[in-house]
């Protein structure tokens, strides 16, 4: 597990790390105490990766087209 925050961490860190506890937490073989800790910290990564994906379709969606398709610039995005 890495020592950096999760809230530093790109999409591809989180979820690198996300499948390695997961991969730890299905073998089983670890101490309750440190399941515990696991099972936190995938939490903090899961929650850490949604914010990414919905930042990213925040984008995507904000994108504006011209008549033939074509990306032209992006609208600003109404914060909820």
């Amino acid at each position: 597990m890495s020592d950096q925050p999760v809230d530093e961490m790109t999409f591809e860190q989180a979820m690198k790390e996300l499948e390695d506890v997961v991969a730890k937490l299905e073998r089983g073989d670890v101490p309750l105490d440190e399941s515990i800790g696991l099972y936190e910290r995938g939490a903090k990564l899961k929650a850490r990766c949604e914010k990414k994906l919905k930042e990213a379709e925040e984008k995507v969606a904000a994108i504006t087209l011209d008549a033939q398709g074509q990306p032209v610039g992006i609208t600003p995005v109404d914060p909820q």
